[in-house]
């Protein structure tokens, strides 16, 4: 029971999520400056950020249900860990149950919906319109999200992330067609993973140039640093499911090595995010529903295809 409980809260529980979250912010703004040729901030800026929101003082506008608005960060905080539960980062996840694929893929909704019933609860003109953007942006990539998610579900024939961890890499030896679907489905969740986090150019819903901070506009101190610690989390916890999903997870290691091949492989997707961050701009969001469906949703379905037909033509 200790033991478990260590687990859960520390390592790799929730003290290594907050503490990899961290590293994760300071990179990905590092890497971000560095491709602007600027400097970027120092190491401890991101821990920094988060003392002196906790330590400001939290204001409650009068036009809020005082209630609902102090508790929908926590419900954004409770998902995200939850979801890093189910996450294989040394030899096998803290939990796993079969279906735990689709349990982190709706977990990971909720920080969305959450920024959206935010925004609306705040009453004010930049808030519901960031709100709104965030319902609107959830249609365009969760579909698309979904399905590249779902193509190494169906080549193994299961749901639960560390069975598609462990099995896909010697699927992929066996039959090294199938990395056809699997790179068209990695492609379309990396993308899809920028848009959830709402980073360039997908950072519609709050965007500070056009409606200030979104739904984050009427949100100060402990509650609003707990909102960015969230979103921090869950880059964390979507760059760990994309690696365990396609990129084998820390196989074919275990012990310290499974721990260093884990952050070597979510340190390659974060600076693939960092990346795609930089070189694009802002676009509108009636570009970014039309890119989702458009786009996005056909070539996910193009990877769940090209698994069907392989299957049909007995390569598996």
């Amino acid at each position: 029971m200790v033991i478990e409980l260590a687990k859960i809260l520390v390592f790799p529980g929730l003290v290594f999520l907050f503490a990899y979250a961290m590293f994760a912010q300071w990179l990905d703004r590092k890497l971000y400056a560095r491709m602007q040729n600027r400097v970027g901030p120092r190491f401890i800026q991101p821990l920094a950020d988060i003392v002196k929101l906790f330590s400001k003082e939290t204001i409650i506008p009068k036009s809020v249900d005082p209630v609902l608005f102090r508790i929908l960060p926590y419900f954004a905080f409770a998902a995200v860990a939850t979801s890093f539960l189910f996450l294989p980062i040394m030899d096998s996840p803290i939990t796993s149950i079969d279906g735990d694929l689709v349990i982190v893929a709706y977990l990971l909704t909720i920080p969305t919906l959450v920024l959206s019933l935010s925004g609306w609860v705040s009453a004010t003109p930049y808030s519901i319109i960031g709100g709104i953007r965030c319902l609107s942006q959830l249609f365009s990539y969760e579909v698309p999200y979904f399905l590249s998610l779902l193509t190494p579900a169906l080549m193994l024939g299961t749901w639960n992330i560390n069975e598609i961890s462990k099995g896909l890499p010697g699927m992929i030896v066996a039959h090294p067609i199938y990395i056809l679907p699997v790179a068209v489905a990695f492609m379309v969740g990396i993308i899809a993973l920028q848009g959830k986090l709402e980073r360039k150019p997908f950072d519609i819903a709050d965007a500070e140039t056009e409606i200030v901070a979104g739904p984050f506009t009427e949100y100060s101190g402990r509650l609003f640093g707990i909102f960015r610690l969230s979103l921090d989390m869950e880059m964390i916890v979507g760059v760990s499911l994309l690696v365990a999903v396609f990129l084998g997870g820390v196989y074919p290691f275990s012990g310290a090595l499974a721990i260093v091949s884990y952050l070597v492989k979510t340190i390659f997707v974060l600076f693939i995010l960092a990346y795609i961050k930089t070189a694009v701009a802002r676009i509108k969001i009636n570009q970014m529903i039309d890119f989702g469906w458009m786009v996005l949703a056909p070539l996910s379905l193009l990877g769940i295809l090209l698994v069907v037909l392989l299957h049909m033509g007995g390569i598996l």
